[in-house]
């Protein structure tokens, strides 16, 4: 059923994938939504990641998902979330474990992408931070994953987050 003259209808499948409309999401957007909500299923659960990844790829539309980049993203964050969550609490203003899981969950990703993901430019990195939150969080959780993910870009990747300043500024 489409709706195109409503501004929230989703993409249709039926969008060739040769040409993908303005609506339509990349596959690694997908792969960062999938593994966002199967980090949301961990911090709540505490299931498996094994158990949680099996239930993810049953999602519809997993198919159209980068598998490698959902795989760095929903083992490696689980692999290494003490790791990630000592690099976010520089940057936060709590525990990251009071934080709302939606949030948690944008943050870890965001964190493993600056710190592992070298060949996402480190503002690409926080953008798709900020759009996960804003698709799926809070009403201004999106603000705070933007500063958050500042700091902890400025951290990870100092160089080039002082090289693009720098560029800005004159």
């Amino acid at each position: 059923m489409n709706a195109p003259s409503t501004p929230s209808a989703p993409a249709t499948p039926s969008t060739p994938a040769k040409k993908r409309s303005s609506g339509a999401k990349s596959p690694r957007r997908l792969a960062r939504e999938v593994a966002l909500q199967g980090l949301y299923e961990w911090l709540i659960s505490g299931a498996d990641a094994g158990v949680i990844d099996a239930h993810m790829r049953e999602q519809e539309g997993f198919n159209k998902a980068d598998h490698a980049h959902f795989d760095a993203l929903l083992h490696g964050c689980i692999a290494e979330a003490a790791d990630l969550d000592q690099v976010l609490s520089a940057s936060v203003d709590r525990a990251t474990n009071e934080l709302s899981p939606v949030e948690h969950a944008v943050l870890l990703i965001g964190a493993y992408e600056l710190k592992h993901c070298l060949d996402i430019p480190y503002r690409v990195a926080i953008n798709e931070g900020v759009e996960l939150a804003k698709s799926f969080g809070g009403t201004d959780g999106h603000k705070y994953v933007n500063g958050v993910l500042d700091k902890t870009a400025a951290a990870l990747r100092p160089a080039e987050v002082q090289k693009a300043r720098a560029a800005r500024g004159g």
